[in-house]
């Protein structure tokens, strides 16, 4: 019978290509199945031997006597099969070697019904040396060879296919493999022990490192910015060495790097927000630079969100107290890298509050601002008060106050005052206010092409059109839309700020955030709804009526008080005679041996409460302010009376009768009675302003001139009126000029002489530059000649 021919045609080259990867891998996965699945039952039948072994050896013993009766019965009757035996036809040998077998309990004489194993009682006595050694082993099978197939040859024949043997290691076998490995290197090191280095050496190789890094450190960062778009696998290599491993400089290198990164990110982020491609834009063909600016911008995002997350886990980790498996940092050492992030952060939260994850930043930085970390704390703060500062639409704070609100609500209160500080600080000036529908102006409309061609020519059509196109630029250029939607953000944002302060002010009166949020209410009094107003003055004297409050805070319930009755509150019927008879109480708790902080709110709450409302304010409450005024600038610091005189000052100028206190002559009925705590009752104009007598023999020259000016009648004019930097300055503004906060003035002595001259110089640091210029003078000719009488000259002298 002929051979039958194989049909099946070689494959072509082109059939080879296009089908080999596809059988390759298909062979190569069912060589993986083919592993796994004899591994699989190798192990499951080396756990049924283990499991039988197990069963065997827990096997309760059986009874002597039970064992005895039963052997003898098996040994009579393996006699009796004995002599059923032909042992006639058996040789010597033969019947020696039977015997010896019979006497052992093969697998040939056992009876295989039981389960009893063999040799029963000769196990319990063996040893465990000969237990181990009769557990299975495993078998090392040769390594199975698997067929690689190259790239087929062609010659004249046809096309020759080519393959390569590649040895497959088993699953037991590479486990095996790596233990020896271990075994080795463990055994290398200990064969070789490294050389101990001195503690010179040491340094002298963290050194060595350290300087190595920085130089790396500094050459890859050079090369992105020199080159940012081709520079992406650089940014990501800089990246990872976030995570340097070497404890030796480990902390040191991540915190270059992390200042590094923020550096990089600061320079070539761009000046708008990156969003992700959309599917369609995905399938659009475009330009190489298009696409290659694409893939730029998205591995860009990528990075900064990488390196972020990187920041917030090492915060989290110090603040979890967590070290890492590999222990490369101290729990110590966490706190310096932790420090570093949030300044990068903080920096970031600032420069870039245009790019992408804004927020996130933003809901990172907030808690920290309550962090029991004062320096952390101050830094987040700092960073916020300066994007409070550059923000001048508006978006951005709101985002911020909106998590510091949810901050403040979801702790229960119990924040850090430096918190709700941070909206001292906001731009907001003017907000959305409801108006009446005659305030309203309609927005001027443009006509439809319908509209022109019903009542318009031709050429009106044509004028007209560019007559609306002028308009529309004239619109873009004002930014009037730009303009409401500040407007519309301001208001926003007050509204969550005023939901917090009266959260705080219903729920938690006695909390510490209560002087925050009153002075948060001075400041933005102005602009709280009319509705509120009511409601919200009997809380403020309620809280004034109550007693708990501090001083400053009381002072703070007064100036909110009237800030709300001087704007929109003027159409409101409220007396508010008890916030006048409470600061009127309350003036003499300033003096020079408290601090001096509160005056500045003192010279505030005058001013809103006498000189903004001077139609509403009696004389008789004018001069008993002015009087009181006068009393307590005999006991308080410098800064103090200049700022309280000139106060005085501009009452008296805004007041014209109450020139009366500068005569000795008693005006009606009555006694002054100073004790009296009513300024309406305490018969003010039966006195004289006796105390600026007594402040013109003062030791700072600028309280002396205020009280020669107030004596002379507060002229605007003539040779008792105050100089331009003087007279122009409100009396808070002095106070600040003035302050003498965190220093201390000597006054000065008869005669100075020449080793006094510099600590003088150093303490006068509140005199102004004339008389600073003639004391110079003084201390020179007293070098030069003699002690000269400071007093005398200065007496002489004219400072105007």
């Amino acid at each position: 019978m002929k051979p039958r021919k194989n049909k099946k045609r070689v494959p072509s080259f082109r059939k080879l290509l296009k089908t080999s990867k596809v059988k390759l891998d298909n062979k190569l996965k069912n060589k993986q199945f083919k592993h796994e699945s004899i591994a699989k039952k190798y192990r499951k039948e080396q756990r049924k031997l283990r499991q039988a072994v197990k069963d065997v050896t827990s096997r309760t013993s059986v009874p002597l006597e039970e064992y005895k009766t039963k052997h003898a019965a098996k040994r009579k009757e393996e006699e009796e099969e004995e002599e059923a035996l032909p042992l006639d036809m058996m040789d010597e040998d033969d019947l020696k070697l039977m015997e010896d077998l019979a006497q052992k309990a093969s697998f040939v004489t056992r009876d295989l019904s039981s389960s009893e194993p063999v040799h029963f009682k000769k196990r319990k006595q063996e040893s465990v040396i000969d237990r181990y050694e009769k557990m299975p082993r495993h078998m090392q099978t040769e390594p199975e060879k698997e067929l690689i197939h190259l790239l087929p040859i062609k010659d004249k024949s046809g096309i020759i296919p080519q393959t390569m043997e590649k040895p497959v290691i088993g699953v037991a076998q590479n486990e095996e493999d790596e233990d020896t490995e271990e075994m080795e290197v463990v055994e290398a090191s200990s064969e070789e022990p490294q050389p101990v280095l001195t503690t010179d050496e040491l340094v002298i190789q963290r050194r060595r490192k350290l300087q190595e890094k920085k130089i790396h450190i500094a050459a890859l960062a050079a090369a992105i910015l020199s080159d940012p778009e081709n520079s992406i696998k650089k940014l990501k290599e800089l990246r990872a060495m976030l995570m340097e491993q070497d404890p030796n400089v480990a902390v040191i290198v991540r915190k270059l790097v992390m200042v590094s990164l923020m550096e990089i990110f600061k320079d070539i982020t761009p000046s708008y927000k990156i969003r992700p491609l959309t599917e369609a834009e995905k399938h659009t063909k475009v330009r190489k630079e298009t696409q290659k600016l694409r893939e730029f911008e998205e591995s860009l995002v990528s990075q900064y969100k990488f390196y972020l997350e990187n920041l917030e886990q090492t915060v989290k980790d110090w603040k979890q107290r967590k070290l890492k498996k590999s222990n490369v940092i101290s729990l110590k050492a966490y706190k310096g890298l932790a420090e570093i992030a949030v300044k990068c952060l903080c920096e970031l939260l600032v420069v870039l509050p245009h790019f992408n994850f804004h927020n996130n930043i933003i809901v990172l930085i907030v808690p920290l601002m309550n962090d029991a970390s004062k320096l952390i704390s101050e830094m987040c703060c700092e960073a916020v008060k300066k994007l409070f500062k550059q923000d001048k639409l508006g978006s951005v704070s709101l985002g911020v106050v909106k998590v510091i609100s949810g901050l403040v609500k979801s702790r229960n209160y119990d924040v850090r005052p430096e918190v709700l500080k941070i909206f001292l600080h906001l731009r907001i000036k003017e907000v959305e206010v409801k108006k009446d529908t005659e305030d309203i102006t309609a927005k001027k409309k443009f006509m439809s092409c319908k509209e022109k061609r019903k009542n318009l020519s031709r050429m009106q059509r044509k004028w007209k059109k560019a007559e609306e196109k002028l308009e529309r630029e004239l619109l873009e250029a004002e930014a009037s839309e730009s303009k409401e939607k500040k407007l519309k953000l301001h208001t926003e944002t007050l509204n969550i700020v005023f939901l917090t302060y009266f959260r705080i002010l219903k729920k938690v009166q006695k909390s510490p955030l209560l002087p925050t949020v009153l002075e948060g209410l001075a400041k933005f009094a102005h602009l709280i709804n009319v509705e509120f107003f009511d409601d919200l003055l009997v809380v403020l004297h309620s809280l004034i009526a109550s007693g708990d409050l501090s001083y400053r805070e009381s002072l703070h319930c007064v100036l909110t008080a009237f800030h709300i009755l001087s704007g929109q509150g003027d159409v409101l019927n409220i007396d508010p005679s008890k916030f006048y008879s409470h600061l009127y109480r309350t003036l003499f708790r300033l003096h020079a041996g408290a601090t001096n902080d509160d005056m500045v709110i003192v010279l505030q709450c005058l001013d809103v409460m006498l000189t903004k409302r001077r139609k509403q304010v009696s004389q008789q409450r004018a001069l008993a302010f002015i009087k009181r005024l006068s009393t307590l600038a005999l006991h308080v610091l410098p800064n103090s009376s200049v700022g309280i005189l000139a106060t005085n000052r501009i009452l008296m100028q805004t007041f014209p009768k109450t020139d009366l206190l500068l005569d000795n002559e008693a005006q009606g009925s009555g006694l002054y009675l100073p004790e009296l705590d009513e300024p309406e009752c305490c018969n003010a104009q039966n006195t004289a302003l006796w105390e600026l007598h007594a402040l013109r023999r003062h030791y700072h020259p600028t309280v002396q001139k205020f009280a020669d000016h107030l004596i002379a009648g507060a002229p605007a004019e003539g040779s008792e009126a105050l100089r331009p930097d003087l007279s122009r300055r409100s009396g808070t503004e002095l106070f600040e000029t003035y302050n003498m906060k965190g220093m201390t003035f000597n006054p000065p002595v008869a005669s100075v002489t020449p080793r006094k001259k510099d600590k003088f110089l150093q303490g006068d640091s509140f005199l102004n530059e004339d008389l600073k210029e003639l004391i110079q003078t003084h201390l020179n000719e007293a070098a030069v000649h003699r002690p000269v009488d400071f007093a005398k000259h200065l007496k002489e002298s004219s400072l105007s």
